[in-house]
């Protein structure tokens, strides 16, 4: 019979140089996880897995539980229910649990956590205890190279910018090659120019190693720049796990669509298998009659017939702003429908239309953009 792994040899004994490098291969698998804080649930049977060379984010509002599924991946918080699989072995379940360090995974934390009293060389070596002495230097500094930060390894912690400390805790990260690298919230402390930049050139540098990262934000925007796997939690629950795309264009409930956007919302009851809006002609829906349902409409989805004819004129719309946004113009149009209630709809235009505020406008929609969900 063969002896059984013990927990302090858990990951590295099952950790291979070629199973690191094997695109595609599963790194981290969740079963049936949930947690607690006392008598409060935080999560709730969470499922999850991602293969090298894959970015899952896990985004949603605050108090969702996102943190804590990094933690209990990490090892930082114990595992009370379900279980936690990195490389093909369990390294959390209510029975077990391998300490953070000898789970082979890299952490970028939201404050950076860098060694004050340390160069950034000294900083990004001082994860490299496992290497021999004469090949820590040479690795921390290829690492930092990845960053561009090589020429500011001399210095400390606080002689660097927000977006600098970022650069550095991400090499000191990467620098033992893990095969899985979390990172929480490590964008939130730089201002939104810097972000953007910093953003950019960390995906770049994440996209050239093999790990399986996994990345929590609140912010959707940076959730579809930056991930493979968007992971919408609430409540602990997860909403929807799909691809940036899937999720924008194919959301699985109302909170989904506008989480991830703008969306004008419309309340709507199935008649003769079709349900009417208040700016145009009726929409078929595969739902029975006299269901309540939520639609929504996303700006940029809607089109605008600016010269509105005379006839059909309860379905023409008054232009009661015109906003430049950036590279974009928002406009708002008010629809008043057949009970006098008015509708204040936002469309989004690229360029500068030639639009203005008191004319009367038509607005188009294709079907295939107008997202119904059955009213909660």
């Amino acid at each position: 019979m063969t002896a059984p792994i013990q927990p302090q040899r858990l990951v590295s004994d099952l950790l291979s140089d070629e199973m690191i490098s094997h695109a595609g291969s599963l790194r981290l698998r969740i079963e049936n996880l949930s947690h607690r804080f006392g008598l409060q649930p935080v999560l709730h049977d969470i499922n999850l897995s991602i293969g090298a060379g894959e970015i899952m984010v896990l985004v949603g509002p605050s108090g969702c539980g996102k943190s804590t599924l990094l933690r209990l991946i990490a090892g930082i918080e114990k595992c009370q229910s379900g279980r936690v699989n990195l490389y093909g072995g369990t390294v959390s379940s209510p029975k077990l649990h391998v300490p953070p360090e000898k789970r082979d995974v890299g952490l970028v934390f939201q404050d950076y956590a860098l060694f004050p009293h340390l160069s950034v060389l000294d900083n990004v070596c001082f994860g490299l205890n496992k290497l021999a002495r004469a090949a820590r230097k040479p690795t921390a500094l290829a690492a930092l190279e990845q960053v561009g930060m090589t020429h500011l390894s001399h210095r400390y912690p606080h002689e660097l910018s927000g977006g600098q400390q970022q650069r550095v805790a991400l090499a000191r990260a990467m620098a033992p090659k893990p095969g899985v690298i979390l990172l929480d919230e490590p964008f939130s402390g730089l201002d939104s120019r810097l972000r953007a930049q910093v953003r950019d050139d960390t995906l770049h540098v994440l996209k050239e190693t093999d790990a399986a990262v996994i990345l929590v934000t609140h912010d959707p925007e940076e959730a579809l720049f930056l991930a493979d796997q968007v992971v919408l939690m609430r409540e602990g629950h997860i909403v929807q796990n799909a691809t940036p795309s899937q999720i924008y264009r194919h959301p699985v409930d109302d909170f989904t669509a506008g989480f991830f956007g703008a969306v004008n919302v419309f309340t709507a009851q199935v008649q003769q298998g079709r349900i009417r809006l208040p700016f145009m002609a009726t929409f078929p829906v595969n739902l029975p009659d006299q269901t309540m349902v939520t639609a929504a409409v996303r700006p940029e989805y809607l089109r605008m017939l600016p010269v509105c004819s005379t006839d059909g004129g309860a379905e023409c719309g008054v232009v009661s702003a015109v906003r430049m946004v950036g590279r974009f113009c928002l406009i708002h149009v008010d629809y008043h429908d057949q009970n006098g209630q008015t509708h204040h709809i936002h469309a989004r235009l690229n360029g500068n239309p030639s639009v203005v505020e008191g004319q009367r406008v038509r607005l188009c929609l294709d079907p295939y953009d107008l997202l119904v969900f059955p009213a909660k």
